[in-house]
């Protein structure tokens, strides 16, 4: 049986066992993906309308409590909350909550190490509601009682804020 040879058999170079791939063509579409960390700004900010009902809450709870106690134990004091101030201290509280979720979603696009700078912001701005009923000229029993209410507010907005801001950033994909 005899077999036919193409004209490319009969010469056999020195490339005889190279393979030809073929050449690399550039990829024309630029990479739009973000090259950090990627921000769920519906998670942050369902965590933080979450934030700002628990720091309502907190804050009516609080002032019933010093009702109670100043009820229970009345240390010739005439204070504590009355309706329209703890109203006042439930709104403000749930403003507080959503301002910090602002910030949080502002340094987690801004900044690098964005939760500790949150850290800072929200218990440097709890410390300040805490001193500011003690310089405000009231009874000291009510201030007290008052900076004591603003610290579990402030605890509970800086720990729920940050939970959520950490929740909310995954990798970049």
């Amino acid at each position: 049986m005899t077999t036919m040879t193409t004209p490319y058999d009969a010469y056999r170079g020195a490339d005889d066992d190279t393979h030809r791939m073929p050449l690399p063509t550039p990829d024309r579409t630029p990479d739009r993906r973000p090259a950090g960390p990627v921000v769920n700004a519906g998670r942050l900010w369902t965590g933080g309308l979450a934030t700002a009902a628990v720091a309502a809450l907190v804050a009516l709870v609080g002032t019933l409590v010093v009702r109670v106690l100043f009820e229970i134990a009345p240390l010739g004091a005439r204070g504590g909350f009355d309706s329209a101030q703890a109203g006042t201290l439930c709104l403000l509280a749930a403003v507080a909550a959503l301002a910090a979720t602002g910030i949080a979603h502002l340094l987690l696009v801004s900044t690098p190490q964005p939760l500790a700078y949150l850290g800072w912001i929200i218990g440097l701005s709890t410390a300040a509601a805490v001193v500011l009923p003690l310089l405000a000229g009231t009874a000291w029993v009510v201030a007290v009682a008052t900076a004591v209410v603003h610290l579990v507010i402030g605890l509970a907005i800086g720990s729920l804020v940050v939970g959520a801001a950490a929740a909310a950033v995954g990798p970049a994909r």
